[in-house]
């Protein structure tokens, strides 16, 4: 038997908002520690990993592993008819078929559930290296989702490079260029508010900014978000679900053609 419940269904809501974009399809691994899901985005270009720690939740049990492949769309249907106040209840049998959301009102006076099937996806389980990056950078969300909004009106590709001065977001295109630089904040009064650079060495890479802009969907779970990169290796978005746990996702670097 499987059960979780969250005091709030807003949250559970906003994660399916984060992912839904990028995958049509996900599994959702479930165990004694938690629910996590791993999923290339449907263009195999970006990958998603979400973790929500079974302590996070009000109450969680989970007999035995279940690996519950559900359509994200279907899912957003029945996340669309929870009040964002409402406890939410997520239950399985361990070999089932269906999974079963369960909403009830503050009051307790209205309980709905709704059953959905469960799919079997092939998924394969992708080994993501701990990676110490060269850059590791912390900043408000809104202002992240903001600056890849902006940007991707100038060009396809956003160029992020990150010195102990600050870090530097630029775009180009036909229409013209644009860059936005970030100075570390000097004085840490309001965190949320703050840009930290953590910086071995300097880097430049180049991301597609359709991408980043998919990962802002994000930005309503938390504050604040953290970028790390290295040379080669692919950018992690990182944002912590509060007392969940988080989503994280990696995009590879785009290669300049114009090198060779």
């Amino acid at each position: 038997m499987f059960e979780a419940r969250l005091n709030a269904s807003h949250v559970l809501k906003k994660v399916l908002d984060a992912i839904k974009d990028l995958l049509n399809e996900a599994t959702f691994d479930c165990s004694d520690s938690g629910i996590q899901l791993q999923a290339m985005d449907n263009s195999h270009v970006s990958l998603v990993s979400l973790s929500l720690r079974s302590d996070g939740f009000d109450k969680y049990r989970c007999d035995r592993n279940l690996s519950m492949g559900m359509n994200l769309a279907n899912m957003a249907k029945i996340m669309k008819c929870a009040n964002n106040d409402d406890t939410l209840t997520m239950k399985a049998q361990d070999n089932a078929d269906t999974v079963t959301f369960m909403f009830e009102s503050q009051n307790q006076e209205k309980v709905s559930d709704y059953e959905m099937k469960l799919m079997n996806l092939d998924q394969e389980h992708l080994g993501i290296p701990e990676t110490d990056y060269a850059c590791v950078v912390r900043m408000p969300a809104m202002e992240f989702a903001r600056i890849c909004r902006d940007l991707s009106q100038f060009g396809e590709s956003v160029v992020i490079s990150c010195t102990k001065e600050g870090v530097k977001f630029s775009a180009s295109g036909d229409a013209g260029s644009a860059n936005i630089k970030l100075a570390q904040t000097s004085t840490v009064d309001k965190e949320d508010e703050s840009v930290i650079i953590e910086m071995q060495e300097p880097v430049t890479l180049t991301f597609a900014c359709r991408y980043l802009n998919s990962f802002t969907k994000a930005t309503p779970l938390c504050n604040q978000v953290q970028l790390s990169m290295s040379a080669d290796v692919p950018l992690v978005v990182e944002y912590r679900i509060p007392d969940l746990g988080h989503i994280r996702y990696y995009l590879a670097p785009k290669i300049e053609d114009d090198e060779n």
